[in-house]
């Protein structure tokens, strides 16, 4: 069974069991997080149920393993032919680890 779920802005395919890194969750570590938006939901891979937009009465539950920081992101900047460049360094992105607990209808 998995399902089609939105999760911090962004669509994600998940089944029972599964492990994920998403933009950061207003969660504590060890807590059970439901999303109701979920817009497709499969029983066995060959039929599915598609939301209008979304399908009622499904949800999927998942647990907040950890949340972290990725690695910096380094930007360059060049100019051609100007002897111009430049290198900003700094940004990180949050996440937070999720594993899919549950699957429903």
């Amino acid at each position: 069974m998995f399902a089609i779920v939105d999760i911090a802005g962004f669509q994600e395919r998940v089944e029972k069991g599964m492990k994920l890194f998403v933009p950061t969750l207003d969660a504590e570590v060890g807590e059970t997080v439901t999303f109701s938006t979920v817009y497709l939901v499969s029983d066995d891979g060959k039929t599915a149920t598609i939301g209008t937009p979304m399908v009622a009465g499904a949800s999927v539950k998942v647990k907040v393993l950890a949340h972290g920081k990725d690695d910096k992101i380094v930007v360059a900047k060049f100019k051609r032919r100007k002897r111009f460049h430049k290198t900003y360094r700094g940004h990180r992105q949050g996440y937070t680890e999720i594993e899919v607990v549950g699957v429903g209808k």
